[in-house]
């Protein structure tokens, strides 16, 4: 490893701290809030882990059960991932989820004909499982390399906040392209969703309880319980009886199977899927992946860093973090974790 350069080590002071932020990298909540906002954070990396799976593991062959263990198993590995990154990597207050820079060529994997022309789905689904494994293997090396070598804090030094911004952006953007789909296939449910969303978190945000801003700290945990039972009454009462079966699986929360389909407990392991398997087009396909993950984790640190009155992270961290982020992910894709590294 490089040795780091003394002009490196020098102390940076924190930045200031943004207007309307009461925490910042050197506060902590209560225990109470605390777990409340852990528990909002779940709910969030919750989309990315059924959204991801939801639409890859159909394609690969599997059933209802084979998803609701991908999504367990992409929950039980981005928990382990996010404490290596706040423990040992760059420190930072970031949530390791589900990337999808990983999706594309995942799907052309799916798409090999050496794969689609098996005739059994569950067969199909543990050799393009396995495949995924092998690809997420071999390409998560360039990541090690950049990470651990100090390569990619070289790298780094050329980011700016002016580079970073429209990075973080589109990583942003891209999830519009796979929710707002979704929130118009069910608009009666999606809707109402997003207006109470925008007036809890911005146009009641000054409703205090107990001098705690209840509404806009905790407004995500409120809009989906409010509709979650109000898409239940919807269910209940029989309004979707009579609508088309793509408006029932979208709308209906009895339809999707995960909660009926998954374990109590289940805990991940190594090749739980079988032995993963290489091939030279799968893992070329997946290094693109990997160097669009580098650019979206640096701009993510950066952002985190700058949200959280941090110190600004400098190169060694940033190359530290990356190397920290992948350096379970070898262990992890021979979980058959989609997407997350």
């Amino acid at each position: 490893m490089a040795e780091v350069k003394p002009e490196e080590m020098v102390h940076h002071p924190p930045m200031d701290q943004l207007q309307g932020f009461e925490y910042c990298i050197d506060s902590n909540p209560s225990w109470g809030e605390a777990i409340g906002l852990g528990f909002q954070h779940y709910i969030l990396s919750l989309g990315t882990a059924v959204m991801i799976p939801t639409m890859l593991v159909p394609l690969m062959g599997g059933n209802d059960h084979d998803k609701a263990k991908v999504v367990q198993t992409l929950l039980f590995v981005t928990g382990i991932k996010t404490l290596l990154q706040t423990l040992f990597g760059t420190r930072l207050p970031t949530v390791i989820g589900g990337s999808y820079a990983y999706v594309v060529p995942v799907l052309s994997i799916i798409h090999d004909r050496s794969l689609a022309q098996i005739a059994d789905g569950h067969t199909r689904f543990l050799q393009t499982m396995r495949a995924t494994q092998g690809a997420l293997i071999v390409s998560s090396s360039i990541q090690i390399i950049l990470g651990y070598s100090q390569l990619w804090a070289i790298c780094s030094r050329f980011f700016s906040p002016l580079g970073m911004v429209p990075v973080v952006s589109l990583v942003g953007l891209g999830l519009f392209e796979r929710g707002f789909p979704v929130v118009a296939s069910c608009v009666e449910i999606g809707l109402p969703m997003l207006i109470i969303f925008v007036v809890l978190s911005q146009y009641l945000k000054h409703v205090h309880v107990r001098h705690v801003p209840i509404l806009e700290r905790f407004s995500l945990l409120v809009c989906i319980a409010l509709l979650w039972v109000y898409a239940h009454i919807l269910t209940a009462s029989g309004a979707y009886h009579h609508t088309a079966l793509h408006t029932q699986i979208s709308c209906r929360t009895d339809r999707s199977n995960l909660i009926s389909s998954a374990l109590w407990i289940s805990i991940p392991y190594p090749l739980q899927w079988g032995a993963p398997t290489f091939n030279a087009d799968h893992a070329f396909g997946m290094m693109a992946a990997v160097m669009v993950s580098l650019i979206e984790s640096t701009g993510a640190f950066k952002a985190a860093a700058r949200l959280a009155s941090a110190t600004p992270p400098p190169a060694y961290v940033l190359s530290r973090g990356i190397g920290w982020q992948v350096s379970s992910c070898i262990i992890l894709a021979s979980c058959g974790v989609l997407s997350i590294c």
